[in-house]
């Protein structure tokens, strides 16, 4: 899985608007089809019509992320920003088919002071290829990672 860092994330960072320890972080599966924009995709708004309908035990925008951990990787040199694996269970069909997720911070308003967008997007976590998980079956996305 590749991942991606949106380009609102470092603006966000630069003027101290994202609180890892403390804001909300979400994840969403993206619709067939869906190309992420590391510049143009800049907060919810922007990739919500993109989002994986709602339907068959997958809910658009509910999807909380939990155990944020911050690591400094000096040996790497970057700071990696971890999540716990997020799952959603099929039920009376198929979740999907996907190319990836997006991660966004759910806490963050509008700042137009700042240039900042509502629920800035973090990253995007490209799974390579689609993937659909079959009706009973659950759908885990393991080490969430994105690297700033």
């Amino acid at each position: 899985m590749a991942t991606e860092v949106s380009n609102m994330a470092r603006v966000c960072l630069a003027n101290a608007k994202i609180d890892f320890k403390n804001d909300s972080f979400k994840a969403i599966l993206m619709d067939t089809g869906f190309t992420f924009d590391e510049d143009a995709h800049d907060g919810y708004a922007d990739v919500s019509a993109s989002e994986l309908g709602t339907g068959f035990g997958y809910t658009q925008n509910t999807k909380t992320l939990a155990g944020v951990t911050l690591t400094n990787s000096d040996a790497n040199d970057r700071c990696e920003i971890t999540w716990n694996d997020v799952t959603w269970t099929a039920a009376g069909g198929a979740i999907g088919p996907t190319p990836g997720m997006i991660i966004f911070d759910d806490t963050v308003a509008v700042d137009a002071g700042d240039g900042v967008s509502a629920d800035p997007i973090i990253g995007y976590i490209d799974f390579g290829s689609e993937i659909t998980q079959a009706d009973g079956g659950t759908l885990t996305i393991q080490n969430i990672q994105v690297d700033i």
